[in-house]
């Protein structure tokens, strides 16, 4: 039985070491000491520029204050995602925050919307939802009672920093130097301390792996293992790049797909953050940068830089007194900005599994049984993207429309297929609506709809179909533009 835990050390910052410094300080400073160790030396990814909306909820947790944390991080807001491209060349569609139309106890709006449109008296089905019209109309407020969903576009680089000051003042200390060993314990295999290339041992109780693709703790010492998940995400490359903002930013991240993966933008309030995911079996480096390069918005003021990936997962993301979190623990690509939501929902659930009286085996399983079903169901949703498509334009589009995918997501395409039913799994980060969004907006059309909406009259259906739709239009209407708003709320 290991000791109490009273001293956890943190391996690594950027984004997640920082976030998990923050977070651990902030709300269990007073039982426990937080030491973070990192190297200037030593760059982090600092990708993940685009978040959804439960970081709200971390934020909250943390009183922070949103107008100073979009200063310091020179934030925008973001309503969703717009995918160009994906359905087929010149074709897009937005996956929003937010709920769309009205359901009912029996049945939800896409299949009202689905009569309609056999009856000619259905607008698109984004005109449904305030947040995605918003997003269309580059309109923004925040709204009292959650009126609006939304999250944020950031600079990594500087969340971190906001976060490490954050951190420090609640009592974490920082200790500079890169790790040189991990020091296991000869009998239980357990994580003693950390050895630095000066030569000082940091000693403590549990460990946090946050050191990137690298994983020294969880993986270099500890050697629990990968699940590659590259046969159903074959892009193992990414290049990313910063340009000058052209225009104003607008409240949304663009993916756009191209022959061989995708490209992104994240407009911040000062700069364009860009990038392409690729996959090499199809496209080399040098003609992916050519590509990145020739469809960039604004010149560019960074040297394109090169990060190399694996998707998957750790076959445990915590063991004995090490627990794995940010990319150390597993890496799924960036398309729908989920990376600081599983750091974030990795820190939540590790505070509720805390092991005050020393690591327990019940505990270490629950964490990572749910830590598995939530990544699961995030990647089911990733793999839809590329596996609902009408492209057969290049050979990675055909490869991705022909491969073989997990059961789990063959029966949600099937279901909605047949029926334009879906459910969501208990505690799965997307809920129906990005499902169905996703779904419809990658050509996926329900061959039925359920039977109790013909239980409305044609007059009632489209009166209802009417109302929502005006309601959204009004609300949108009385919005100010993105950009005013920024203006207006943190000073953009």
């Amino acid at each position: 039985m290991q000791n109490h835990v009273k001293h956890v050390v943190i391996a690594g910052g950027g984004t997640a070491g920082w976030m998990t410094a923050a977070s651990l300080s902030k709300l269990l400073g007073k039982a426990i000491k937080v030491t973070l160790v990192e190297s200037e030396e030593i760059g982090t990814v600092g990708v993940g520029e685009a978040t959804i909306p439960p970081l709200l909820t971390l934020h909250k947790l943390l009183s922070i204050n949103e107008q100073e944390f979009m200063r310091e991080t020179n934030a925008t807001f973001k309503l969703g995602i717009k995918f160009e491209n994906w359905r087929d060349i010149d074709q897009d569609y937005i996956h929003s925050f937010g709920i769309t139309g009205q359901d009912t106890w029996a049945a939800g709006f896409q299949h009202f919307w689905l009569k309609g449109q056999q009856l000619n008296i259905s607008k698109p089905f984004g005109d449904y939802c305030p947040e995605l019209v918003a997003a269309q109309q580059n309109r923004f407020a925040v709204l009292p009672s959650n009126g609006i969903n939304y999250a944020y576009h950031l600079d990594a680089s500087a969340y971190a920093k906001f976060l490490r000051k954050m951190a420090e003042t609640n009592g974490a200390t920082r200790v500079e130097g890169k790790i040189k060993q991990v020091c296991l314990h000869s009998e239980n295999g357990f994580i003693d301390a950390l050895t630095l290339e000066s030569g000082q041992r940091i000693e403590g109780d549990f460990f946090i792996d946050c050191t990137g693709f690298r994983a020294l703790l969880i993986e270099d010492a500890m050697h629990v293992g990968y699940d590659d998940w590259t046969h159903w995400l074959p892009c193992d490359s990414a290049l990313a790049v910063q340009t000058e903002m052209q225009g104003e930013p607008v409240p949304y991240t663009r993916s756009i797909a191209h022959d061989y993966g995708w490209q992104w933008q994240i407009p911040l309030q000062h700069r364009m953050g860009n990038g392409l995911v690729y996959c090499r079996r199809y496209i080399d480096d040098d003609n992916a940068q050519e590509t990145l390069l020739n469809n960039l918005k604004g010149e560019p003021i960074t040297t394109p830089r090169l990060i190399r990936f694996r998707t998957g997962q750790r076959r445990e993301h915590w063991h004995k007194n090490c627990l794995a979190i940010g990319l150390s623990s597993g890496f799924l690509e960036p398309l729908e900005s989920t990376s600081i939501h599983l750091i974030q929902r990795s820190i939540i659930r590790f505070m509720q599994l805390f092991p005050y009286h020393g690591v327990e085996h019940a505990s270490v399983n629950e964490f990572n049984q749910q830590t598995e079903h939530e990544v699961l169901n995030i990647r089911d949703f990733i793999i839809l993207h590329y596996y609902v498509t009408e492209r057969k334009d290049s050979p990675f589009w055909r490869y991705c429309r022909n491969m073989s995918i997990p059961d789990s997501l063959k029966h949600r395409i099937e279901l909605f297929k047949e029926s334009g039913r879906v459910f969501k799994v208990p505690n799965e980060l997307f809920a129906e609506n990005s499902w169905i969004q996703v779904m419809l907006g990658q050509g996926l059309t329900p061959e039925a709809y359920h039977p109790i909406v013909d239980t409305m009259s044609d007059d009632d259906l489209n009166q209802f179909l009417q109302q929502i739709e005006a309601r959204v239009r009004k609300a949108v209407s009385q919005l100010p533009s993105h950009s005013d708003f920024l203006k207006h709320h943190c000073g953009g």
